[in-house]
């Protein structure tokens, strides 16, 4: 794969006073004819996580079409599972609602260390509003999952919902400080909000390697196709594998075919893909230095 860079698209900078800083983990909903909605997270002045969205056509990516006034999910109360952040992660159509399966997370006793877990809100006026299905957690830690989860992609395949997640596994202690490792996993469900998982291991390390973060799924033609990000002692870089099943991957990271740019908002960082397609072109929103501060950009596939 190669992709050609269409730069950096929306750039927070205050707009709304949820909208401090960062528009991280982008995720992209068709509404329209090349039209498309962005759902993202920006940071207020005591560094919480707000989901808002914007819509952009993507033959003209850097006019903004509509930038939501309102937080379209605000941090949950004191004490929830969500109560200092929320992201929006994947989005699945089924019966005429909107699920979005989005993240909360909670600041650990030593920085950096933190605790999330995987929420479920769904929006009845295709993906305008949404509404928590419930306070609690849809996927929280557990045996096979001791330190986090987080950044999960849904799909529906065939009946099934399948999920593709971030597993905290370990946090270690070391010269310069805390520093965590995670992996991708698996789980399944009937109806999207029960969720079975048994530890199966999709995108493993690669020696040197800490982090893998944020999966993005596609089906085509039979074959998945991954991309996510990982981190091997420097910013996260992206990565690609393929699965004949969606259990068993391959990972052919040299296939991803976006680098960081030689200066500018990715230079140091290109990360957490969502690779969508509209009229058999494909397009992935991404994210570059720090996590998302500066906001997210646009690449398109050459073919």
């Amino acid at each position: 794969m190669k992709w050609i860079k269409k730069g950096l698209i929306f750039s927070p900078s205050g707009q709304r006073p949820w909208m401090r800083t960062h528009a991280a983990l982008p995720v992209a909903y068709r509404v329209g004819e090349q039209l498309v909605r962005v759902y993202f997270a920006s940071r207020d002045e005591r560094n919480r996580s707000h989901i808002g969205s914007l819509e952009l056509d993507l033959r003209v990516p850097h006019r903004i079409v509509g930038l939501s006034e309102d937080c379209i999910l605000a941090p949950g109360p004191l004490g929830h599972f969500d109560d200092h952040g929320v992201y929006a992660a994947s989005l699945v159509e089924q019966d005429g609602k909107v699920f979005m399966y989005y993240i909360g997370w909670n600041p650990g006793a030593t920085p950096p260390l933190f605790y999330s877990s995987i929420g479920l809100a769904v929006s009845e006026d295709s993906g305008r509003t949404f509404a928590r299905l419930s306070p609690a957690p849809i996927l929280a830690r557990s045996a096979y999952d001791p330190c986090l989860v987080t950044a999960p992609c849904v799909i529906l395949d065939d009946g099934i919902w399948r999920m593709w997640y971030v597993s905290g596994f370990r946090w270690e202690e070391q010269a310069d400080g805390l520093v965590s490792f995670y992996h991708i996993k698996y789980a399944e469900s009937q109806d999207g909000i029960q969720w079975k998982r048994t530890g199966l291991v999709c995108i493993d390390h690669k020696p040197g390697e800490r982090n893998i973060a944020r999966p993005c799924v596609l089906k085509e033609r039979g074959t998945y196709k991954m991309w996510y990000s990982y981190n091997r002692g420097h910013g996260y870089r992206i990565g690609y594998a393929e699965s004949a099943d969606g259990y068993v991957w391959t990972r052919q990271d040299a296939e991803a075919g976006l680098e960081p740019s030689p200066s500018g908002w990715d230079s140091e960082a290109v990360a957490y893909p969502w690779v969508f397609s509209d009229r058999n072109q494909k397009y992935m929103l991404y994210n570059g230095n720090d996590y998302g501060r500066e906001g997210f950009g646009l690449a398109a596939e050459i073919s």
